[in-house]
């Protein structure tokens, strides 16, 4: 695992740099939170997005479509900024995108700051990307950090395994789940790892890394490092939930997250999710990167996690 070796710029340096930086997403999860960080900082912000009508009417930011099928339309938006912030990425396949059209999406996107004069790249990818990978979503990240490397801009990488804050998706669900279903189940013995990170904390790592200076790869992951089990142990004791945990064969959850997935018009966790996890990828044992309690976040929200349920393909593909 890369370290930050670096001097860290002070936001008072941050925000005497000539340009704007760009976040792709900024409107969305950990895109948001990105463009905090940088407008706490000072500085200006572009986003390049495939969904504008997020924007509403109360932000500062500078909105530019994300049109991959127009690189030079996407290179003039580039122009002229000083970091790109890239948080795009599909979480599993939807339509006509899967990983393979990510990975090209993104060399789009690389090549077209590359022709723009962006001077630094800094890109959120995952634990353990590995182009040997069984799992599509591991190799993709892998092969989009290779296409970056080539690119010949200068970069940094983090890697998060689980994000949570905010209006994160996992741990809301599994608490609306655990609110309202009589049992609960996990697959296999739940005593896979997870490293989980704060978005925010993931926000101003990438901050850090934004300032032009050597190529830099990190584990972004929380102070933490629960079992899945004891995670989900903990927000039921966290919300006061009644249902019962059980155990099933990690073969079945696929097929069971699937038939929820139907009556919830949406994907609760994909099979390669699941063993991903269950194979320890979601896992570091690195030193922690991030600094925000899980535990502690949980017990702040216990009131409101998972009253809602948050659905991944509305966010992102209606």
């Amino acid at each position: 695992m890369g370290q930050v070796t670096t001097q860290t710029t002070s936001r008072t340096e941050w925000a005497s740099r000539e340009g704007f930086d760009v976040v792709t997403g900024a409107f969305s999860y950990s895109g948001a939170a990105i463009a905090r960080e940088l407008q706490a900082a000072g500085r200006q912000v572009r986003t390049l997005t495939g969904h504008p009508d997020r924007a509403g009417g109360d932000h500062t930011i500078d909105v530019h479509p994300l049109d991959f099928d127009d690189p030079v339309a996407l290179a003039a938006s580039l122009r002229g900024a000083t970091t790109l912030y890239n948080t795009y990425w599909v979480r599993f396949p939807h339509g006509r995108i899967d990983h393979e059209a990510a990975v090209a999406n993104s060399r789009t996107l690389f090549y077209a700051a590359r022709d723009a004069g962006v001077q630094r790249v800094v890109h959120v990818s995952i634990t353990h990307p590995s182009i040997t990978s069984p799992y599509p979503y591991f190799r993709g990240k892998a092969e989009v950090e290779r296409v970056l490397a080539e690119v010949g801009i200068s970069y940094g990488v983090l890697r998060p395994a689980i994000l949570f804050g905010g209006d994160g998706v996992l741990l809301n669900n599994i608490a609306w789940l655990l609110r309202r279903l009589p049992v609960f189940a996990v697959g296999g013995r739940g005593d896979y790892r997870i490293r989980p990170i704060h978005v925010d904390d993931l926000a101003r790592l990438s901050v850090t890394l934004g300032s032009p200076r050597d190529t830099t790869v990190i584990d972004a992951v929380g102070p933490e490092r629960p079992t899945f089990m004891e995670l989900v142990r903990l927000i039921q004791q966290t919300i006061g939930s009644r249902a019962r945990i059980v155990r099933l064969p990690g073969a079945i959850m696929p097929v069971l997250s699937s038939a929820l997935g139907v009556v919830l018009r949406d994907v609760l966790l994909s099979r390669e999710e699941y063993f991903a996890m269950a194979a320890g990828l979601a896992d570091t044992d690195g030193a922690a990167t991030g600094t925000v309690s899980l535990s502690q976040w949980l017990a702040e929200h216990a009131d409101t996690l998972g009253r809602n349920y948050a659905n991944e393909i509305q966010r992102h593909f209606r």
